[in-house]
């Protein structure tokens, strides 16, 4: 598993991750994910959480999406999947641990791929888009949630060098992939939200 910055910091963040006035925030963002997942797709047979944390998205669209056969939700922090799998509550839910970057799903099985405040987390964010095209059928929606602003450019000078943290290159990046049909959202300050499709 390659390095990714932050992995221990989220799996001892585990057992409170939903709590506090951090886990409220982090479910305003999911509700407002899970609303427009919905506009984008309004019944697709399988969806990805990419980077699910403790599932709290995935449980949101399994309510949402009664028809859909599977939702699986991935994370890299082992403790995160453990509390994923604990508050599941739902047999089409699925989670395990793994990396953006090399998705443990054959080509072309998902209609819907969301991912919330982890793409800027990914060790190789366009590896990871590429990976999100691949398992996504085409005609696929992937809805990527993250904090996309030009005030963060000063953050690329640091630890977050070569990170998409613009609407612009997040836009180039999901193009390189394969992506078409982009479009940006606001959802909540500067955290944004981009719609494409496969």
């Amino acid at each position: 598993m390659p390095a990714h910055r932050d992995v221990t910091a989220f799996d001892q963040r585990a057992a409170r991750y939903e709590q506090g006035w951090l886990g409220r925030l982090h479910s305003q963002i999911a509700d407002r994910t899970a609303a427009l997942a919905r506009s984008e797709n309004a019944a697709p047979r399988r969806v990805l959480d990419v980077g699910c944390g403790t599932g709290y998205l995935l449980r949101l669209l399994a309510a949402q999406y009664p028809g859909a056969s599977e939702l699986a939700g991935i994370d890299p922090a082992p403790s995160m999947i453990e509390a994923a799998v604990r508050s599941a509550g739902d047999e089409r839910l699925r989670f395990s641990v793994g990396v953006a970057e090399r998705l443990p799903y054959p080509d072309s099985v998902f209609d819907l791929a969301v991912s919330t405040t982890s793409f800027d987390h990914w060790s190789d964010q366009q590896a990871g888009l590429r990976e999100c095209g691949r398992v996504l059928m085409p005609g696929g929606c992937l809805v990527l949630v993250d904090l996309f602003s030009p005030w963060l450019i000063p953050t690329l000078i640091g630890g977050r060098r070569g990170k998409a943290r613009t609407r612009r290159r997040a836009s180039q990046l999901l193009g390189t992939a394969g992506f078409t049909s982009i479009v940006w959202h606001d959802l909540y300050g500067i955290i944004k939200a981009v719609t494409a499709t496969t």
